[in-house]
């Protein structure tokens, strides 16, 4: 897509899709905006298959200790699946719906790296201008630059380590970015631009130079530069103040309490209601399932750099560590997955992940209402759906992809009472390799 300028709210233009993956164009002034998905069947999948992704997530339920979980997979050539799971909490009756909306961590740092992009795509921006340059107090920043906060390549820590206590204990508390980001920027630095480091500080630093940059706070760039064109009805980076996701109605976020020896599972603490500055532009956003997949499957595809963007995003990751597998790598804002492309994340009370991928449309989100574990029960078992979804059967005229998919395996199964997996546990991560992914 082609900007005028950063400043030029863009008007959506177009139909609403009749499928939850079809995204219709948008034009802003002069720019126009188009994206032509590939066609998806209408319908639900075969029933073995969703039988097979129902106990997947029930599994997942258990071991992160979740009373719900709401669900979508997207099979273009053989249907979509899409569903609620569980009630708003334990010995509730109020059961879960896939309308309800829900925080979706780690998924907003590709929203912000969409918001540079656009940015640099229009010149209102350099992707390689030094932090400092639009960001106050990190004169030691100097050498380290928009494009390295985006890619994770800035050499900076997490704050998430130190700030989690707070979180959890004083949810409503509103938080100024650069403040939260020091928590990580204190830590011991790695070399810039050579290698991959998980870093929350680095995307809160990212969305302040976005804002001075801009002169537009963060809720309005996300909106303008993803929700508007991409049709997100259902998206946003919600004001700092404390309040349940929206809009309404939102699923119960937890977390359970720690206990000797472990966690009770049978008294999680609601942390539904909390401030978005926790997150910012690192994890703040709140969303849909259905607006979740939409977007998933269009940030694969780039669909909102359009065909001519000169720098491609995703072209040239990183391992996630030297010593990991080579089909899990990092850059963008996100993780490539064997051919697939998301990004899985916790933040208090949710656990989120979203991946698809960008040659076929194929696409899975899920969303736990339990973050105690993290975020690793929900990127396993976003990886478990693609690989039974990458099974499904095609429908009569449609053309399935040649490429299979093996089931994440473990040698231990997670242990069922319910509690979130501990380091001593066997992590479910032996997964899939490059070519077992669609």
């Amino acid at each position: 897509m082609q900007h005028r300028s950063s400043r030029r709210v863009r008007a959506v233009v177009g139909a609403a899709a009749a499928l939850a993956l079809i995204l219709t164009g948008c034009s802003a002034g002069e720019a126009t905006f188009s994206y032509t998905p590939p066609k998806q069947v209408d319908g639900h999948l075969p029933d073995e298959t969703v039988d097979q992704l129902q106990v997947a997530v029930q599994e997942a339920m258990k071991s992160a200790g979740a009373s719900g979980a709401i669900v979508g997979v997207w099979v273009p050539w053989s249907g979509t699946w899409v569903d609620a799971i569980g009630t708003q909490g334990a010995g509730s009756d109020a059961k879960v719906t896939t309308d309800m909306s829900f925080r979706v961590a780690d998924v907003t740092r590709l929203m912000t790296c969409d918001v540079l992009y656009g940015m640099a795509d229009a010149g209102d921006i350099d992707l390689d201008a030094p932090v400092p340059k639009y960001v106050s107090g990190v004169a030691d920043l100097k050498d380290v630059t928009l494009l390295d906060l985006c890619n994770g390549t800035a050499g900076i820590g997490s704050s998430e380590g130190a700030a989690k206590g707070f979180w959890l204990n004083t949810p409503e508390r509103q938080w100024q970015p650069l403040q939260l980001a020091s928590y990580g920027l204190g830590q011991a630095r790695t070399e810039p631009h050579t290698t991959f480091r998980d870093s929350d500080a680095a995307y809160l630093l990212l969305g302040l130079a976005l804002e001075r940059a801009s002169g537009l706070d963060a809720s309005a760039l996300i909106k303008q530069y993803v929700t508007d064109p991409l049709e997100l009805a259902n998206t946003r980076l919600p004001s700092s103040t404390a309040a349940e996701p929206a809009p309404s109605p939102a699923l119960t976020g937890s977390v359970l309490p720690a206990v000797k020896g472990g966690y009770d599972c049978t008294a999680p603490i609601d942390i539904t209601k909390m401030s978005s500055s926790t997150g910012f532009t690192d994890s703040g956003v709140t969303s849909t399932i259905s607006d979740l997949g939409r977007y998933a499957q269009a940030e694969a595809r780039q669909a909102l750099r359009g065909e001519k963007a000169d720098k491609k995003r995703f072209d040239a990751p990183l391992k996630v560590s030297a010593d990991g597998a080579s089909w899990f790598q990092a850059t963008g804002g996100g993780y490539i997955v064997g051919s697939m492309v998301g990004q899985h994340g916790w933040t208090p009370g949710y656990a989120t992940a979203a991946y698809s991928d960008p040659a076929t449309g194929f696409t899975v989100a899920v969303t736990l209402n339990n973050s105690t574990s993290g975020s690793q029960i929900a990127r396993d078992l976003a990886w478990e759906l693609a690989a039974i979804g990458s099974k499904a059967p095609r429908r009569r005229g449609r053309r399935r992809p040649s490429s299979g998919c093996r089931s994440p395996r473990s040698s231990t199964r997670p242990r069922s009472q319910g509690r979130p997996w501990s380091a001593s546990r066997r992590r479910r991560s032996d997964a899939p390799s490059a070519a077992s992914l669609v």
